[in-house]
């Protein structure tokens, strides 16, 4: 069986180290390093950290039973230390995790419309961990460090994930599914398979 708290913990501690490399790219640049354009269509950096940390607090919400307050899922004003402030939110995640993740105890996910046994729910969260952490990486013009074997785990809870019009769009939790370009990997598969082109680049085409 997989466990997918171990596997949601490594995805954490990889999207840690590049949003300290965003902050270390900050004091360098300055605070329009948290403006450059992400993979996820129309959110900056920042966007993307403020809805990182929401998920993550949320689904630490859900794992101690309060799921199903809406303030938990809130996306929190990160502007004044985007790396802390996500930093946090991760640390706040991790105890609720191990005691509740790998179970059958009900988390409430609004955003889904619906509870998950907690072991399900975990694996969501390090879908979207996992392939935010490519996001992030993405952005930054860095590799990033997860192994192949963890990207067959996220393939495996990708091919669940539905593909109707109640939770694929521009107002929905995931976006299309493209197809799949170039080597398929368990990686790029995972990537179509969440809307994403494992060519995607910051940059548009011809700027160089």
């Amino acid at each position: 069986m997989i466990n997918f708290v171990e596997l949601d913990r490594i995805a954490a501690l990889e999207t840690l180290r590049l949003v300290r490399g965003a902050a270390a790219a900050a004091a360098e640049e300055g605070k329009g390093t948290w403006g450059r354009p992400t993979p996820c269509a129309g959110w900056t950096l920042l966007d993307l950290l403020g809805h990182m940390a929401a998920q993550n607090h949320g689904f630490a919400a859900a794992a101690r039973g309060e799921g199903g307050l809406p303030a938990h899922w809130r996306v929190p004003d990160i502007a004044a230390d985007p790396a802390g402030a996500y930093a946090e939110s991760v640390a706040v995640l991790i105890v609720p995790f191990a005691e509740a993740g790998g179970t059958e105890k009900e988390f409430v996910l609004p955003e889904l419309g619906r509870s998950l046994p907690g072991r399900v729910a975990v694996s969501f969260h390090f879908l979207d961990l996992a392939v935010h952490a490519w996001d992030l990486a993405r952005t930054l013009a860095l590799e990033v460090q997860l192994p192949d074997t963890l990207w067959e785990s996220a393939l495996h809870v990708a091919r669940r994930v539905p593909v109707g019009e109640e939770t694929r769009g521009p107002d929905a939790f995931f976006a299309p599914v493209r197809p799949v370009s170039g080597r398929v990997t368990p990686l790029a598969e995972t990537l179509a398979l969440l809307g994403r082109s494992a060519h995607w680049s910051p940059e548009p085409p011809g700027s160089h």
